[in-house]
Order: C-alpha cells, then sequence, then structure tokens
C-alpha cells in the first residue's frame, strides 16, 4: 500500500521587529538595538519612523542597516521604496494606501523582498501573493497603542491562509509574549512586534528573550 505524502513540518515562526516612530539619535539607538538583537532570534527589522524628513529616514537606515545585517537581519523600509533603493535596503512594506506593489517591485527590482498590508482580507493578500509579494501582514489581531486601527481579523485567517498559499504570512498588532503563540499556531509565519519590545518594562532585550521563549514553546 501506498504511503501518503507527509507534508513538511513549517518553519517555526519568528519575530520581525519593528522600530519605534522616533529615533532622535540614530547612532546612541544602534547601540540599543545591536544588544536587542544579540538577545534571540529576529528574521527581520522594519525601519518605520513617522512625520520625519527623508534626511531623517536615509540617517537612521545608515545607522542601523550595518548593526541588523552584521547579524542576518533583513532591513526592511516602511512606506518608501524609492528610499529603500536609494538607502540599499533589503526590501520595503507597503500599505494599501502607499506605493502600490507593482511600483514597489519596479523600483526595487527583482530581487528585494517587498510586504504588503492586507488588514483583515484574503482577498487583498491573495491578489498581493499571486502578484509576487514576498509576505502578506494581516491585522490588527489585538488592541495596539502604536497606530490607529479599524482592521481586527480572527487568528482564523492565519489558518486558512497557512492551508491554502505558500506566501508567507505575518500577524501585527498588539503582540506580546503572552499572545504570540496563539498566533503561532494559528500560523503566522512571522509576528511583528515594536511597543511589546521597546517599551518593555524589563527592556528591550528581556523582551526579545520572553518572545523567543514564547515561540519556542508555541507547539
Amino acid at each position: 500500500m501506498a504511503r501518503e505524502p507527509v507534508a513538511p513540518p513549517r518553519p517555526p515562526c519568528r519575530l520581525y521587529l519593528i522600530t519605534p516612530p522616533a529615533i532622535p539619535d540614530p547612532a546612541a539607538f544602534a547601540a540599543v538595538l545591536a544588544e536587542t538583537l544579540d538577545a534571540g532570534d529576529v528574521a527581520a527589522l522594519q525601519i518605520r519612523l513617522k512625520d520625519v524628513d527623508d534626511a531623517a529616514i536615509l540617517a537612521a537606515v545608515a545607522a542601523l542597516a550595518p548593526v541588523a545585517r552584521a547579524r542576518g537581519v533583513a532591513v526592511i523600509l516602511n512606506d518608501r521604496p524609492d528610499l529603500a533603493a536609494r538607502s540599499g535596503c533589503d526590501g520595503v512594506h507597503v500599505g494599501q494606501s502607499d506605493a502600490s506593489y507593482a511600483e514597489a517591485r519596479r523600483i526595487m527590482g527583482p530581487q528585494a523582498m517587498i510586504g504588503v498590508t492586507c488588514h483583515d482580507s484574503r482577498e487583498l493578500a491573495m491578489d498581493a501573493a499571486e502578484a509576487g509579494a514576498d509576505y502578506v501582514a494581516f491585522g490588527a489581531f489585538f488592541p495596539t497603542g502604536t497606530k490607529a486601527t479599524t482592521h481586527r481579523p480572527d487568528v482564523e485567517i492565519l489558518s486558512i491562509w497557512q492551508e491554502t498559499v505558500e506566501t508567507p504570512c505575518v500577524a501585527i498588532g498588539g503582540v506580546t509574549p503572552a499572545n504570540c503563540a496563539e498566533l503561532a499556531r494559528a500560523g503566522a509565519d512571522f509576528v511583528a512586534v515594536s511597543s511589546a519590545v521597546w517599551n518593555a518594562p524589563e527592556g528591550p532585550a528581556a523582551a526579545v528573550r520572553a518572545f523567543d521563549a514564547a515561540l519556542a514553546h508555541a507547539f
């Protein structure tokens, strides 16, 4: 009797770290980032600054990208494929109100990593995946003070996505060490975090260690 094929085990869910929205002193923050990344497994660093000019974004990339790359962490810039290409980032993340995936790919080229925010919509995610996005992001799954949110998907969207589409998915929005395992078990390939790391009372390095432990015991 022929054996049924066995699907390979899914890779473990990993941390996708997002910077604070303001970095007044990139050089000083680079030292904090180094300690934070050394504390555990981080797959990617998204540089997401708000209400700053292009020069400030480029200065942040120049200071932080070498720290991340030295540790094998991909560098993703939020919103701006033009600056991502100019500064040599590994990729860019675009929202539904930012540059389109097609524009981002045209600017960044075929080798860049491009992620797309899809809120709570499998339709938007399917469109992005079929277009060639490297990952899609769903959220916000939990209340978050990092940014205003109007979409609140059920964790089931991660399970359905994992069962039907190969493109990796990122879960974002209010993710903490206490709830990240639920998202990992549901099907998230990555959990995106910001304030839960940078505003952690015990410090960002300890927060990364806590995420590491929670994700390691998710299954």
